[in-house]
């Protein structure tokens, strides 16, 4: 399970929030698919470092039978964030991708028309630019359960509906055998 869904990051990043201390843009001006790829990584990874170094600490601290330290888990997550891979966290830029075509179908992203020279043009000019995008009315609009998941609002339809698709995946995962993982 992610700690941050990316729905709900992209949405809070392109309306300006600086969601997860990612630094706020001009939502009129929008940002690159890039850009916003690489701070939702980048929180991604400093979530699960948070989380590990939280749960270790109440480990310890039940343990030991003490009240839990913050400054353990300060210097806990940031002693993990400087041993968790770039590709642990989950979604590859194709896949970010994917995701972000599947919101401008929705109509809640669009290009804005500000585009600048990408890295890739310094080696091959003919290369793709990098695209500002921003959010429109629509995807203001758009409830939070539909920004957590974006397939549902686009595809509910042929599905029968959101309630049908929502029961025929908790049937799939009822199915499904579990196995539990036991923690070190």
């Amino acid at each position: 399970m992610r700690p941050v869904g990316c729905g709900l990051f992209i949405r809070d990043f392109l309306l300006g929030l600086g969601p997860f201390d990612t630094p706020k843009i001009d939502p009129e001006r929008g940002a690159p698919q890039a850009e916003i790829f690489l701070h939702y990584k980048d929180t991604l990874r400093r979530q699960f470092a948070l989380d590990t170094a939280v749960r270790e600490e109440e480990k310890e601290a039940k343990r030991e039978k003490r009240p839990i330290s913050p400054e353990k888990i300060e210097a806990r997550a940031e002693f993990y964030l400087t041993r968790i891979p770039y590709k642990l966290t989950s979604m590859r830029y194709h896949s970010f991708v994917v995701y972000f075509s599947n919101l401008i179908r929705l109509g809640w992203v669009e290009l804005t028309g500000e585009e600048e020279p990408s890295a890739f043009q310094d080696n091959y000019p003919p290369g793709p630019p990098r695209k500002y995008f921003r959010l429109t009315d629509k995807g203001k609009a758009a409830p939070d359960p539909e920004w957590s998941n974006p397939l549902m609002a686009l595809y509910a339809d042929r599905w029968g509906g959101q309630a049908a698709a929502r029961e025929h995946n908790r049937e799939l995962r009822r199915k499904r055998k579990y196995t539990r993982v036991r923690s070190r």
